[in-house]
């Protein structure tokens, strides 16, 4: 009996209708699958297979840059195709490619392999972003919500078995992480035959069939959006090289970070984003989310200046402002992302948006070990005052988006 209440709570946690619970479980599995490659995949390639680390850096950024290519036209396939198809082909795509990375012996090889499974994930994240609002239903951002919930967990579970796997050392190992990645894009295609079949959205007479390259306020939205997107390297590659170089916080604090932002995600995510619903919800969301970055990115600069154990509780406070406005940032990104855009045009809507947000995590490193740490303390401030800034143009954006939405019954846009 308390196993079955068990189970009936974690179900309704995970969604309130069928097809939500099959696409978190999808989400999920996919989820666990990345954090088990993405921990140890750098390691594996320079170690194990012994490229240089510049020739598996240029390979994966060639892959990331043609990827990006992709996210458009997989969002307009999916829109005329349907979602659940695109995405499966996508994650049966991805499947055999991450298979295929166990036999790479050279640069060419892993840089072929890996656009191929760029391509593939730039197209299925399109139509992910599609099949998100057929699934959600009337309380859309509450199943966003949710679902980002079990997307962190299952980061957070895929990341403590690579570490097991790194904590081993052996080839095997290894192996056996990029192949239980390649197993979870099979099973996440064969979760998502449980999905109905959601019929295909016909383009209202009369509107353009690319509607998204003339939607200037989501153009705009897109360029903010990715700009806002820096704050993710922020917790995984800048503060822990700040930790190292510039405080005298223990190696631990690096670790103790990781856990608490993404636990902290988990925590609070359905709880604050089920309330961020329209795009006005959006906008203000949007802002608060820049004011939290403007306390956060001081408070991690400061820990420079302090004594060990002081320097440490600081950079764990900082962490956790800045995962409360991580959370706004993304709830404000599916208000947004998904209310601006028509239903029959989501999945070109989300490939830009993701086109825009990965061209924004392409030029992360660069500006924030450059700019930041080049400038030391008045780096985090400057970036402080950019997420503020940034933020404080989600209220404006959202009116702007919301007035040049058609309205119903007005005359729509002639068909390009």
């Amino acid at each position: 009996m308390i196993k079955g209440d068990l189970a009936g709570r974690i179900g309704r946690m995970a969604g309130d209708s069928g097809p939500e619970r099959v696409l978190v479980a999808a989400s999920f599995v996919n989820r666990v699958g990345n954090g088990l490659f993405n921990a140890a995949s750098a390691l594996y390639f320079t170690l194990v297979v012994g490229l240089p680390a510049v020739q598996v850096g240029a390979a994966l950024t060639v892959a990331g840059v043609i990827g990006l290519c992709a996210g458009i036209p997989g969002g307009h396939l999916a829109d005329r195709r349907g979602a659940r198809t695109v995405m499966m082909v996508a994650l049966a795509v991805q499947a055999v490619s991450m298979g295929a990375l166990v036999l790479v012996e050279s640069w060419a090889a892993l840089t072929i392999i890996a656009t191929v499974d760029q391509m593939a994930a730039a197209a299925g994240g399109a139509a992910w972003g599609a099949l998100v609002v057929r699934v959600g239903g009337e309380r859309p951002a509450r199943f966003r919500a949710k679902l980002r919930t079990f997307v962190n967990l299952g980061v957070v579970l895929g990341t403590v078995g690579a570490g097991l796997a790194l904590a081993a050392d052996t080839r095997v190992a290894y192996v056996l992480l990029i192949l239980g990645n390649a197993a979870s894009f099979a099973l996440c295609a064969a979760l998502l035959l449980l999905l109905p079949r959601y019929p295909v959205l016909a383009t209202p007479p009369r509107r353009r069939r690319r509607p998204v390259v003339a939607d200037r306020p989501f153009l705009a939205f897109t360029a903010l959006y990715g700009a806002m997107g820096l704050q993710y390297p922020v917790v995984s590659l800048l503060l822990p090289i700040w930790i190292s170089e510039h405080t005298q916080a223990p190696r631990w604090t690096v670790a103790a970070l990781f856990a608490v932002n993404s636990l902290f995600c988990v925590l609070t995510q359905t709880r604050i984003g089920s309330r961020i619903e329209t795009p006005h919800d959006g906008g203000r969301a949007f802002r608060t989310a820049g004011l939290l970055f403007l306390v956060s990115c001081p408070m991690m600069a400061l820990a420079a200046y302090t004594p060990v154990w002081a320097a440490a509780g600081l950079v764990l406070a900082a962490v956790f402002v800045h995962s409360l406005g991580e959370v706004w940032e993304s709830s404000a990104g599916f208000a947004l992302g998904f209310g601006l855009a028509p239903d029959h045009a989501q999945g070109q809507y989300q490939g830009v948006l993701g086109l825009g947000f990965s061209a924004g995590q392409a030029l992360a490193p660069a500006i924030l070990t450059t700019v930041v740490l080049g400038l030391g303390t008045a780096g985090w401030l400057l970036l402080a005052v950019f997420f503020a800034a940034v933020g404080a143009v989600g209220p404006s954006l959202a009116r702007w988006g919301t007035r040049t939405r058609p309205q119903p019954g007005a005359a729509a846009e002639v068909t390009g």
